[in-house]
């Protein structure tokens, strides 16, 4: 059975970060679907980037999302190999491979920042950069806003405190995660929610797919963010499902480089 580990750190709030509400006011509302899968074909096991071994669930979250952008917009996924994930992990969160263990974790505005300004480690060797185009803060208590990410982005990057019914001894998680009472929390986790229906939101973590409640969503998840990310663009259309292009995404994010 493989081992699961997990490595978000506590959230921190940078003020500098857009928020999502504030730039959808005066918007025009979407209509949503009310159901949303982008997870619908892809392969059953995405691989667990190391994260049975390292504390790189912030760093494993974005190249699954990665591989859901290329999936749905390129019809080809795009699975970088474990040394890129373990190089961001490396760059983004100071992991030492010299010193062993799981590492230090990972702050999931931290590692986002350092995808826009410098970009994750590309291609067999990480000789490539692929920055994301921008990210912004969504409000985890408002589930439209977070539908509307997973709808108009391809995924929700999220974080939240783990209780431990869904980490049980020596067995799998359950493929529903829902609120048990009395659970303890046992530490952090970053995953991406590459869909949802009215009952919950669909779930990759360590390369597998779970149901997360909306229950247990508003019960434990405190941080979430949208990306823009050029991967998600359709090469033949230059938009995405919704209709967006890049330049828009763009626009509708306002996230700010830093200097």
């Amino acid at each position: 059975m493989a081992e699961r580990k997990l490595g978000r750190l506590t959230r921190t709030r940078n003020p500098r970060v857009p928020h999502m509400s504030s730039l959808l006011a005066g918007r025009a509302a979407v209509a949503l679907p009310p159901q949303l899968d982008y997870t619908s074909g892809m392969p059953a096991q995405l691989g667990i980037m190391m994260n049975d071994t390292l504390g790189d669930c912030t760093c494993a979250a974005y190249y699954h999302a990665l591989q859901v952008w290329t999936f749905n917009a390129a019809h080809a996924m795009d699975t970088e190999p474990d040394i890129d994930v373990e190089d961001l992990y490396i760059q983004a969160c100071g992991y030492n491979p010299k010193k062993g263990g799981e590492g230090p974790g990972g702050n999931e505005q931290h590692v986002l920042t350092f995808l826009l300004n410098t970009g994750a480690p590309f291609g067999p060797n990480g000789q490539s950069r692929h920055p994301i185009s921008a990210f912004v803060e969504v409000d985890p208590r408002n589930t439209s806003d977070v539908k509307q990410a997973i709808y108009e982005c391809g995924v929700a990057y999220i974080g939240f405190n783990v209780p431990a019914n869904i980490m049980p001894p020596n067995a799998p998680p359950p493929s529903v995660w829902d609120v048990v009472p009395g659970a303890k929390t046992i530490g952090g986790h970053a995953v991406v929610l590459a869909g949802y229906t009215d009952q919950g939101a669909r779930v990759i973590s360590w390369g597998e797919y779970y149901t997360m409640t909306w229950n247990f969503f508003a019960t434990y998840v405190d941080e979430a963010y949208a990306i823009a990310d050029s991967s998600w663009i359709n090469p033949t259309t230059g938009k995405t499902f919704c209709g967006l292009t890049l330049p828009q995404l763009e626009q509708l994010m306002q996230a700010i480089k830093e200097a």
